[in-house]
């Protein structure tokens, strides 16, 4: 291997941008490899962004580029290049002394092939779709994936939540907050999240329940009119006039690549606010990992979490 690096930095969403930025302020030989030519992750399709401190308003896109000005600003180091598989390795191993030395991790990439003594995982994860007619083209206007990131912004207003587990009541149970009717469509005739969530949710007085239902088609020009809805058991369809609509069917994390490198629960790597893995010298931040919470905010402190935790590896 012609080159070493102290860290590379997997991913340049918030989580990743973050952990480029104290890398390179803690003078690691870092390098963060992105696979799309814009920073920023999934905040750059993001029409607003109105929970980040200090920013109320931002433009995701907008955003997305500010915190990749502050890393170029500091001469942080970007490759453009898709993981495909790692490999660990080991410095100084010298199986006759019965030495395993420590670990070098090489990421082979579709381009280039790099190594490095750690790593940040930072590769985030996606939101399930419905994979329905107006989906993608009212993303951001209308279509949302984050109660928590929008709600907001539909008070007062007639929105739906599609789902039948915890997040899909949480979420509707968040909206029917501000919201004047929150409509629950779910293809069973039964929720699946956990009871007590159910009973709160079924008690409030603007919400309604459309069970046995799927979402055909997500109607408006430029910005969400309605859905059109229909009955699993009767084949009927119908419209439904609304202004938002919150889909809630699941999130898969971007690990695939990293399967056997360290421990993971349903896809996500196990890693707590440390970031520490099962696997020396690996670390997650942001989406990717277990948490509890997956905003912005979160992902941002994720990855100087991280790198801390990267800075007292590489010194042990």
């Amino acid at each position: 291997m012609d080159k070493i690096y102290d860290l590379l930095i997997l991913g340049s969403g918030p989580a990743g941008l973050a952990a480029g930025i104290y890398a390179e302020r803690a003078r690691l030989n870092a390098l963060v490899v992105e696979k799309e030519y814009v920073s920023g992750g999934q905040v750059v399709n993001t029409y607003e962004v109105d929970n980040y401190p200090g920013l109320p308003g931002i433009n995701g896109f907008d955003m997305g580029m500010k915190f990749r000005e502050h890393a170029d600003g500091l001469g942080v180091k970007f490759a453009t290049d898709r993981v495909e598989h790692v490999e660990c390795l080991h410095e100084g191993a010298d199986p006759a002394a019965g030495a395993v030395g420590r670990p070098i991790y090489q990421v082979v990439c579709e381009n280039e092939t790099y190594a490095a003594r750690s790593l940040i995982i930072a590769t985030g994860a996606v939101h399930r779709k419905l994979d329905v007619p107006g989906e993608e083209e009212l993303a951001g206007m209308g279509v949302s994936y984050c109660a928590t990131c929008d709600g907001a912004f539909f008070r007062n207003k007639d929105v739906a939540v599609v789902g039948g587990g915890d997040v899909a009541i949480e979420d509707a149970i968040f909206l029917a907050r501000g919201c004047r009717k929150v409509y629950v469509i779910h293809r069973r005739d039964e929720l699946r999240g956990a009871k007590s969530l159910q009973e709160k949710l079924l008690s409030l007085p603007n919400v309604e329940m459309l069970w046995s239902t799927v979402v055909e088609r997500i109607e408006g020009d430029g910005q969400v009119s309605g859905l059109t809805v229909k009955n699993v058991k009767t084949g009927e369809t119908s419209a439904l006039p609304l202004q938002g609509v919150f889909i809630a069917v699941g999130i898969m994390p971007n690990s695939e690549v990293f399967e056997g490198l360290a421990e993971m629960d349903h896809g996500y790597i196990v890693a707590d606010e440390t970031g520490k893995t099962s696997a020396p010298g690996v670390f997650a931040a942001g989406d990717v990992r277990t948490k509890a919470l997956r905003q912005i905010v979160t992902a941002v402190a994720d990855g100087a979490n991280a790198v801390a935790s990267a800075e007292r590896y590489l010194a042990e």
